[in-house]
C-alpha cells in the first residue's frame, strides 16, 4: 500500500498549525492530504475561538505540487473530464480557502515549493521562507496548463512579465528574489524560519480577529473593484468592525495611553 500522507493537525492557543505530512515524496499532495486540508480549513472558517492558521511541513521540502504521478497512473487513470469535476472542490477550493478566510494565514516554506504547493504558498496572507528555498510553477516544462489560482495570484504580486517568466518559461525563483518581488512576505536564515513565522503567526492571533478578516476580504475584493466599489465594501466592513468588543478595546486602549489587550470578538 502506497504512502498517501497525512495532515498533522496542532493547536498552539489560538493558531491552527496545519503540517503537509509526506516527507518521502516532498509532500507532494495526494487527493486524501487536499480533502482533509479543505476539511480543516472549512471547519476553522466558523470556529470563534480560532484567530490565526499557519501552513507549515514535516521534512526539508514544503510541497512538491499535486501527486500527478499517481492520478495519472495508466493502471488507474480516471475517465476524461475527472480533473473537470474534481479540481473544483480539491485544489481550487484550497487555495481559494486559504485566500479568503476570515482569519490570517501564514505560511512557512522550506526547500521546494512546486505548482499546487506554491500557490498555496502564494495565496496566504503572509508567507515566509528559508532563503535557500525555491518557488517553481512547473505546468509549461509538464506539458499542460497552470492551475490552482498560479494565473490569478502571480499577476497580481509580482507583475505581467515576471508571472509569465514563471509561467511561460518555468522560470525558477529564489526565496530571496520572490521577497525581493513581494512575492512572499519575507525570506530567513533556515535557522530562523519556524521561530519567525509562528512569532508571527501569534502576532496575527493576538490582533483584532473580526476586523483583520473583514480587511482581508476588502483587500481582495478591491483587486477587481473601481474605487467607488470599494470605498462602499469599506464602508460596511467599518460599520461591522466598530460594534466588535475589540473597536472599544482599542478606543479604550488609545485613550489610556496603554498597548490594547484584543480578545479576538
Amino acid at each position: 500500500m502506497g504512502d498517501d500522507g497525512s495532515i498533522t493537525v496542532l493547536r498552539t492557543g489560538s493558531v491552527l498549525r496545519l503540517l503537509l505530512d509526506r516527507p518521502s515524496h516532498r509532500n507532494a499532495l495526494s487527493h486524501s492530504m487536499i480533502d482533509r486540508l479543505v476539511g480543516e480549513l472549512t471547519a476553522a472558517a466558523s470556529d470563534d475561538s480560532l484567530r490565526a492558521v499557519h501552513i507549515g511541513a514535516v521534512g526539508t521540502d514544503f510541497c512538491s505540487g499535486a501527486d500527478w504521478i499517481a492520478t495519472n497512473d495508466p493502471a488507474t487513470r480516471p475517465r476524461t473530464g475527472h480533473l473537470l469535476r474534481r479540481i473544483p472542490h480539491t485544489a481550487h477550493r484550497l487555495v481559494e480557502l486559504v485566500a479568503t478566510i476570515h482569519l490570517p494565514v501564514v505560511c512557512s516554506v522550506r526547500g521546494w515549493a512546486v505548482g499546487l504547493g506554491c500557490n498555496l504558498a502564494l495565496a496566504a496572507d503572509f508567507t515566509v521562507a528559508a532563503n535557500d528555498a525555491t518557488f517553481w510553477e512547473p505546468f509549461a516544462a509538464r506539458g499542460f496548463t497552470p492551475d490552482s489560482g498560479a494565473t490569478w495570484l502571480l499577476p497580481r504580486l509580482i507583475g505581467l512579465v515576471r508571472a509569465k517568466e514563471m509561467l511561460l518559461l518555468g522560470e525558477k525563483v529564489s526565496a530571496i528574489e520572490a521577497a525581493n518581488w513581494g512575492m512572499i512576505h519575507r525570506a530567513v536564515a533556515p535557522a530562523d524560519l519556524d521561530d519567525t513565522a509562528a512569532a508571527l503567526a501569534e502576532r496575527l492571533a493576538s490582533g483584532p480577529t473580526v476586523a483583520i478578516g473583514l480587511a482581508k476580504q476588502a483587500i481582495h475584493h478591491a483587486q477587481y473593484a473601481t474605487l467607488s466599489q470599494a470605498l462602499n465594501q469599506e464602508l460596511y466592513n467599518v460599520e461591522l468592525s466598530c460594534r466588535t468588543a475589540d473597536f472599544k478595546e482599542g478606543m479604550a486602549a488609545f485613550r489610556d495611553h496603554r498597548p490594547p489587550q484584543f480578545g479576538g470578538r
